[in-house]
């Protein structure tokens, strides 16, 4: 009779005999120009107190050193690996991560999620800057211009769950209406004189409910429920003016997510609906999710930050000052794409002395015969300096009539002139040139064209033409492996401040992978690429 085979938990009871194979020492397993010794080097002399600072001072020890489970975190988003369980497992298996742990117990996901999410939050923006003046320190950033783009990743949020701000204001003031309805009834009713305003719906909802309460209370008002039953007058107009008060409760909640927006998600409060890039097939959907800018210097990421706004004209200013704050110097000059053309932006430029290398929005436009053909168009008609009048094809003028000013979202003032043909009556043009009943007008800032122009000739000048050649490589380059190579296309995070922590770390992996790649192909200390000069 053959014995049953019996299994174990212990899978070293099985008896098979393992022959014990020197070196015991990981490090010589690790090849010397392994990557993964660059990064704990690299990493090693950072001052790590703020991170430190976020452990309590009593109670036992974390399980892994802090700064060994920085290096971990980083050194798994630099091989693509995002997941605290997919961790776990490459700290059991992978002799990279085993030789980081250097002995120490391989921590499980929890205690990875655990510390990326709570003691990294506040230390992690300190540690990549720290990392970048290490660059600076080694004369691998130029510190000559930066390269700015933006791209937008997909929030960890479902895409069914959004709340449109047009919706929230149009069921508010239907809801209003009926409040308003209900309140006369009341007051007749009741005798009594109260009133709901729009500034303070709440407020004056809570002082109705507490006075049906209390009156609730002195009748000795018993509620009833269900079919057949005759609700008195007190617990008819409780129950309708606290369904009132709750609807006006979501909807001052919702107001209060939106931050200037005109969406948010459930899910994830801090995204945004934005229209992702249209994929192989040209759907071009609408998701939630953050707009990522980085900046990049000698093909390095320098800078990065996370925006709720759609559009990147509203980002650069304020990613600008950050990006100073935290590096401790402002670069002469600034080199981005005709996204972030704004007089908002050409004001601040100036006013920083930064050199602006921006393609104006109409930059490709210009060179197409359709647009010089256009006699609509302010660039095809003669301007006058001397008597500020511009001549249109009919070789009538256009006057100067009056000046407005324009606010921007961010509360940037602009002083537009509006000119005016003397006369459109009968003109032949006058339907290829304009569509008003009356007379053509054209809105002119003119601040904005005069640095505009200025902008436009430094594209056009030998160092503009390499700096935009070197913007196309670096940070949209920078994006391609980002999101290609390491195939990081949605968060897995949410709320803002922990989606930044993300991105950070996965800049800081993708810079000890450049520093790898430039150290082995004899590269360090090149800046820019040259161009190539045409036969």
């Amino acid at each position: 009779m053959t014995n049953k085979l019996k299994y174990h938990k212990n899978y070293t009871e099985f008896g098979e005999p393992y022959q014990l194979v020197l070196p015991l020492n990981l490090e010589g397993l690790i090849p010397d120009d392994d990557s993964v010794r660059l990064l704990s080097h690299e990493l090693e002399d950072l001052d790590y107190s703020l991170l430190y600072q976020a452990y309590s001072a009593k109670g036992r020890n974390p399980a892994v050193d802090p700064k060994t489970m920085f290096k971990i975190l980083t050194y798994a988003y630099s091989q693509n690996i995002y997941s605290s369980r997919k961790i776990e497992t490459a700290c059991k298996r992978d002799i990279n991560f085993m030789w980081l742990l250097a002995g120490q117990k391989a921590p499980d996901h929890s205690t990875i999620a655990r510390f990326r999410t709570g003691f990294l939050a506040d230390a992690c923006e300190n540690l990549f800057y720290q990392m970048v003046r290490r660059l600076e320190e080694a004369g691998e950033l130029s510190k000559e211009t930066v390269f700015i783009d933006g791209t937008k990743l997909e929030a960890c949020a479902n895409k069914y769950t959004f709340v449109w701000k047009k919706s929230v204001g149009k069921w508010e003031e239907k809801m209003f209406r009926k409040i308003q309805e209900a309140i006369q009834h009341l007051n007749r009713e009741y005798m009594k004189d109260f009133s709901v305003a729009s500034e303070t719906k709440t407020p004056d909802l809570q002082k109705i409910v507490c006075f049906l309460e209390e009156r609730c209370r002195t009748d000795h008002s018993v509620f009833v429920h269900g079919r057949g039953k005759r609700k008195s007058r007190n617990q008819r107009y409780f129950e309708l003016f606290h369904s009132f008060l709750e609807r006006q409760t979501v909807y001052d909640w919702h107001t209060a997510n939106f931050q200037g927006r005109n969406n948010y998600c459930k899910t994830d409060p801090d995204a945004t609906f934005m229209h992702m890039k249209d994929d192989h097939m040209r759907n071009a959907q609408l998701k939630p999710g953050y707009n990522v800018q980085i900046a990049v210097d000698s093909e390095y990421i320098v800078a990065t930050d996370i925006f709720q706004d759609r559009n990147d004209v509203w980002t650069l200013v304020p990613f600008l000052k950050t990006m100073e704050r935290n590096l401790g110097f402002r670069y002469p000059s600034v080199t981005a794409d005709s996204g972030y053309e704004s007089e908002e932006v050409y004001t601040y430029l100036r006013s920083a002395k930064q050199k602006p290398y921006i393609k104006p929005q109409t930059y490709e436009k210009w060179k197409k015969r359709n647009f010089k053909q256009d006699i609509s168009k302010r660039e095809n008609m003669g301007y006058d300096e001397k008597t500020d009048t511009y001549t249109c094809h009919a070789g009538k003028t256009l006057f100067p009539i009056f000046m407005k000013k324009q606010k921007s979202k961010s509360g940037y003032e602009s002083e537009v002139t509006v000119y005016e043909c003397e006369d459109c009556t009968g003109c032949p043009y006058k339907e290829k040139c304009t569509k008003a009943k009356g007379n053509k007008r054209l809105y002119v800032s003119k601040s904005f064209l005069e640095k505009r122009q200025e902008s436009y000739k430094n594209i056009l000048s030998e160092t503009g033409i390499k700096y935009r050649m070197n913007r196309s490589i670096q940070v949209e380059g920078a994006f391609g492996v980002l999101k290609n190579d390491y195939e990081f296309q949605r968060f897995l995070l949410r709320g803002k401040s922990k989606v930044k922590l993300e991105i950070l770390l996965l800049c800081m992996g993708y810079n000890i992978n450049k520093l790898h790649a430039k150290i082995q192909k004899e590269r360090t200390g090149s800046y820019l690429f040259l161009v190539k000069e045409t036969a």
